[in-house]
């Protein structure tokens, strides 16, 4: 077929229809993509290149009741520099003078630095690191330094900021104190992290090279709010003699583990509480929180407990007389000893307690509750023994006492329970007991936290909670107080005794694992004391409990744990020279206010010479004097016992100075 000129325009005509209707539907698609799947597609690209980071808030700080720094958050920053994204004839200008700022704050020569930062340039480098662990007012100055003062994308300044939790007393209470991360939430951390953790904020960052993110502008998307401070009923003074005196004695006996706590009776605040728990390479450290968990045998201890719920019944009076016979009873098929050799023979019930007689105790109750043991424990739960604290702080471990039907019932359970077996209890809720015979009857909630500032402002308070208005009359309180001062006057306590300052409670010395079959050749206890001092008006209650000492050296509650007691009780009478003048002893709220007031006349100042800081919590003066430019170097923990630069000297920035700690 003949090609002719109409047939080639013909095919020219379709082949340009064909093209045209290629370029419209191109450009079709092209509007597609920009006008309707645009910003589907733009946030595509903005995801991959374009993220939110997280800006955490500084946790608020821990204080103890006078006003020392339990915890707190330190900010640190790392900083590095986009050297690509500065420009040549800024870059050239400024680059010495950036390298002198860099030699005179970090060290090493300008040179070094020039280097450097020429090296990263030419291999378009931009996330070169110039440093870390900086603190704030270091960030400050660096932001401040040539090229970097032009910010992000002028200048290439990148900060990245991090925060670490210090502890200025270190160990000491630490689980109390607690913490929260990825080992948990345990102690006054993680039961107030509402109020410490504050808001974290939050910041755009742009992918670079080798998927690294640098923050976009100087300006975050959303501030950090930072938490706000707890101050506990922690005294450090106390704390600091508990945890020693207990440290002593459990090196001393060679004991596995053991826990103290010193309350304030007539509000349950905690003043001090310590927990020691042997490592392998037997030193001692703070590994559980055993005064608030750990639920044992009380032995002896709970006698007291039983005294008053025979008292509250109405069945004997302290003058009751007892037959304990030569110090073996047998009962139910099983014998009950007392340690005494020969027995006490017939003694009231007063002294039963004085002396200990788990024979005594067990017939008292035995014969006067045996035909209805749930009257026994239907007072034991009145007075709140039965029940949980419900502490704020996480696990409390649960009360075991046991009633008729249960599967830890036998005939043996009641007479057992008289001494203090077939039944558990926590350090802690059996102090709360005792608390309640020395604060007359009324019961309170252990309180590890007085209040919630923000900075200087208060935020909330935290009220004494009754837990129990009245756990019994006061005609059994008076008789138990009598017996129980007499207890360390002239019973298992008398060794405690000291005609200088008057103390009341129970000794407590407790088998464990004795259901094991080497316990007749490896035998184990758990030694208790559990008072309140001084007897007449008691101001404070202590707990000291300690597991599993060497019994070759000693076992009894007298013997390894009275004495932790006895010198905490000394200890503080003797810081305030006269036994009246406990009452004035206690901080008041006011002394955590003269604290921030002190720090922030101090660090508000614009300073030449070198200030005095002798006096201050640790991590205060640390604060105080890095901002003022100077190295700090710290030996110890607690507040400041001396420093090596005198105050009056001149300041020249960038000198070390060392601070020694309590």
């Amino acid at each position: 077929m003949a090609v002719t000129k109409k047939n080639i325009l013909n095919r020219l005509n379709l082949v340009l229809l064909l093209i045209v209707g290629l370029l419209i539907a191109i450009m079709v698609q092209l509007a597609t993509i920009q006008f309707v799947d645009g910003e589907k597609y733009r946030g595509m690209s903005e995801h991959l290149t374009i993220k939110q980071d997280t800006i955490f808030a500084n946790k608020g700080s821990v204080f103890s009741v006078d006003g020392s720094l339990l915890a707190t958050s330190m900010s640190q920053y790392e900083i590095r520099m986009d050297v690509v994204t500065v420009k040549a004839e800024v870059f050239e200008k400024n680059v010495r003078a950036l390298s002198e700022s860099l030699s005179k704050m970090l060290g090493k020569s300008t040179s070094y630095w020039e280097t450097k930062i020429r090296k990263g340039r030419n291999a378009k480098n931009r996330y070169l690191f110039i440093a870390k662990g900086l603190g704030y007012n270091d960030y400050v100055k660096v932001k401040s330094f040539p090229i970097f003062n032009l910010g992000v994308y002028k200048g290439g300044f990148i900060a990245q900021q991090t925060t670490v939790r210090a502890h200025p007393f270190g160990k000491i209470a630490e689980r109390t104190i607690g913490y929260k991360d990825d080992r948990g939430a345990p102690g006054i951390e993680g039961a107030y992290s509402k109020y410490l953790d504050g808001v974290n904020g939050l910041r755009l960052k742009q992918k670079i090279a080798k998927g690294q993110w640098k923050p976009i502008g100087d300006n975050n998307e959303k501030e950090p709010i930072n938490g706000q401070d707890i101050v506990t009923t922690i005294d450090v003074n106390i704390q600091d003699i508990a945890h020693h005196s207990l440290l002593r004695q459990l090196e001393y006996y060679n004991a596995e583990h053991g826990c103290v706590v010193v309350m304030e009776t007539k509000t349950g605040e905690i003043r001090a509480i310590s927990n020691l728990g042997r490592a392998s390479n037997g030193t001692y450290y703070e590994t559980r929180n055993y005064a608030v968990y750990e639920s044992h045998e009380p032995g002896s201890a709970f006698k007291v407990m039983a005294l008053v719920a025979a008292l509250e019944s109405g069945k004997i009076d302290t003058s009751t007389v007892v037959d304990t016979g030569n110090g073996k009873y047998r009962l139910y098929g099983r014998d009950i000893n007392d340690s005494h050799r020969g027995g006490y023979g017939k003694i009231s019930v007063a002294r039963s307690l004085e002396v200990s007689s788990n024979i005594g105790f067990a017939r008292i109750i035995e014969e006067n509750f045996g035909k209805n043991p749930n009257e026994f424990v239907d007072i034991l739960q009145k007075m709140n023994v039965t029940d949980k604290l419900f502490l704020t702080i996480k696990g409390e471990g649960t009360p075991g006492i046991p009633r008729p039907g249960d599967k830890k019932w036998s005939k043996n359970a009641l007479p057992s329970m008289a001494y203090g077996y077939n039944l558990t209890l926590t350090p802690l809720q059996t102090l709360t007991f005792y608390n309640a015979i020395a604060n007359n009857g009324v019961m309170v909630k252990p309180s590890f936290v007085k209040e919630v500032r923000s900075w200087d402002k208060h935020v909330e308070s935290f009220e004494t909670e009754v837990i129990n208005p009245k756990i019994c009359s006061d005609v059994t309180i008076n008789k138990v107080r009598a017996v129980l001062k007499n207890v360390v006057i002239r019973g298992t306590g008398t060794r405690l005794y000291d005609e200088d300052f008057s103390m009341a409670g129970k000794t407590g010395t407790a088998r464990t694992e004795y259901w094991k079959a080497d316990w007749a050749v490896d035998k184990k206890y758990i030694s208790s004391f559990t008072g309140y001092f001084p007897a007449e008006n008691p101001k404070y209650s202590c707990i000291v409990v300690i597991h599993k000492p060497d019994a070759k050296t000693g076992f009894y509650g007298a013997d390894v744990s009275g004495p932790v007691f006895k010198d905490i009780a000394q200890k503080i009478y003797t810081s305030n020279y006269k036994i009246n003048v406990v009452e004035d002893r206690v901080p008041q709220y006011k002394s955590v206010e003269d604290s921030y007031t002190a720090y922030n006349v101090i660090s508000d100042k614009e300073y030449t010479s070198i200030p005095d800081v002798t006096g201050m919590a640790g991590m205060d003066a640390i604060s105080i004097l890095e901002n003022m430019g100077l190295k700090v170097n710290c030996e110890g923990n607690g507040k400041v016992v001396a420093q090596s630069l005198n105050a009056g000297e001149k300041l020249i920035k960038g000198t070390t100075i060392i601070i020694k700690l309590t």
